[in-house]
């Protein structure tokens, strides 16, 4: 018997009006890593503003496999006993699929001397590249070899504490110096560090557990080592980048909208530019409140480490001036191939042209509906919020990609008026065909 192979897919109605309130989860990008700390401070470690969305259940999938054992606690909540902890090595099929693999790499090392850990996988936005985490604890005295798609690293001669200096602020490389530093003879120094909130977040939770972490925040981290870590209780920050997604999204439907639970001062740069995009924002203490009355004005965005402006709001800013009043460019700094989303946004009616690393972005008066495809999980999103103002409707695939880094995205979008559901949609890599 045949049968249509099918996919779940977000469908949404152009048209209708966002506005009420919605509050972010805890970040993606700062949770993952603070589970994979847990690993250094044997014993129960609770967590809690945890989002729950697939790619934490993949990395509580890689810790369970090491050893630990977790219990959820409601669904924010988690509570990760590291005392079992008894390998260093960690499967292929649950770290290939997404980047935060690697931040078990540094974790391990300052545990066991050692660490086997798979090559990252994640979304297909550009080069996973790890150079500068093996150069950076190469310094230390970790020796690595590659094989098989894996990564073997030891420490022979144990580490010692020196000075590092990144060639770029990578968020990995930096987290992982960190983590592998706190039990270093000495002291480190990360010089040129990622200065990122969820940088932050790892050394707080890090110095209540006993480490001597001071600079984070700034482009020099320095971390004494010390003999043993405890284990803590610690909330997570809230997600700058969902917060900025729904913002980006009442911006180009004219709201207003209120997102709470998280710190506009993580959003300082983004702010500032929708403010000159045409955006009125009133910042609260961790919450602002956005809409617009005017038309999008276009202005240039370039994306770059933080404080500047964000390669995770990249495509949702383009969603935006793709309906500006004039034309502009995005530069994309961070991953060479974070432009796929451009073709899709193009089905629907968008006029940009790629030029390297660079978007030359006419603004259209409108989109219209299409089938479309997610690329990449801010690319879902940023194609999902083109929806919302398209005529028609639009139907986007692939949106597993969405679930990796939004909890209960279209329930949230529901709440807040939009013509949003999820739905069966046929197998776009197959044609729809019978199979």
């Amino acid at each position: 018997m045949t049968r249509l192979r099918r996919q779940v897919g977000i469908r949404v109605k152009g048209g209708r009006s966002i506005e009420g309130e919605v509050t972010v989860e805890g970040a993606k990008n700062s949770a993952l890593k603070l589970m994979a700390a847990t690993l250094m401070a044997p014993g129960v470690n609770t967590l809690t503003n945890v989002p729950n969305i697939a790619d934490v259940h993949v990395m509580g999938k890689v810790l369970k496999y090491l050893g630990a054992r977790i219990e959820v606690l409601g669904e924010h909540e988690l509570k990760i006993d590291t005392s079992s902890v008894d390998r260093w090595e960690t499967p292929y099929h649950l770290v290939a699929q997404m980047r935060a693999s690697t931040a078990v790499l540094g974790p391990l090392l300052s545990r066991f001397g050692k660490a086997i850990v798979a090559m990252p996988g994640g979304c297909n936005i550009g080069a996973r590249k790890i150079d500068m985490h093996i150069l950076g604890l190469e310094s230390l005295g970790v020796n690595f070899d590659v094989d098989h798609g894996d990564i073997h690293a030891s420490i022979p001669h144990g580490l010692k504490g020196t000075q590092v200096m990144l060639d770029f602020a990578s968020v990995g490389a930096t987290e992982n110096l960190m983590m592998a530093s706190v039990h270093v003879t000495g002291t480190t120094v990360i010089e040129n560090a990622a200065r990122e909130p969820e940088i932050v977040d790892l050394a707080n939770l890090l110095n209540e557990m006993g480490a001597k972490v001071s600079g984070a925040g700034s482009s020099r981290i320095e971390i004494e080592g010390v003999e043993e870590l405890h284990p803590v209780e610690h909330r997570v920050v809230g997600d700058r980048i969902e917060a900025g997604t729904f913002i980006a999204m009442a911006g180009i439907c004219g709201g207003p909208v209120t997102v709470k639970g998280f710190d506009p001062a993580h959003l300082g740069l983004v702010l500032k530019k929708y403010e000159l995009m045409g955006l009125d924002v009133e910042r609260g203490r961790h919450e602002c409140t956005v809409s617009r009355q005017a038309p999008i004005r276009s202005i240039d965005i370039q994306t770059l480490p933080f404080p500047g402006f964000p390669t995770d709001l990249q495509a949702q800013t383009m969603c935006l001036l793709a309906q500006g009043s004039d034309s502009c460019i995005v530069t994309e700094n961070v991953f060479e191939n974070r432009f796929m989303f451009a073709s899709e946004l193009q089905r629907m009616g968008a006029d940009i042209t790629i030029e390297g690393h660079h978007a030359i972005v006419r603004g259209v008066e409108r989109f219209s509906g299409a089938e479309v495809k997610s690329p990449d999980l801010r690319g879902g999103a940023a194609l999902v919020m083109a929806g919302l103002v398209a005529d028609g409707y639009t139907t986007v695939s692939d949106v597993h990609h969405i679930d990796r880094g939004y909890e209960c995205f279209v329930e949230k979008l529901q709440a807040l008026g939009a013509e949003v559901r999820r739905m069966e949609v046929p197998d776009l890599e197959d044609g729809g065909e019978v199979v």
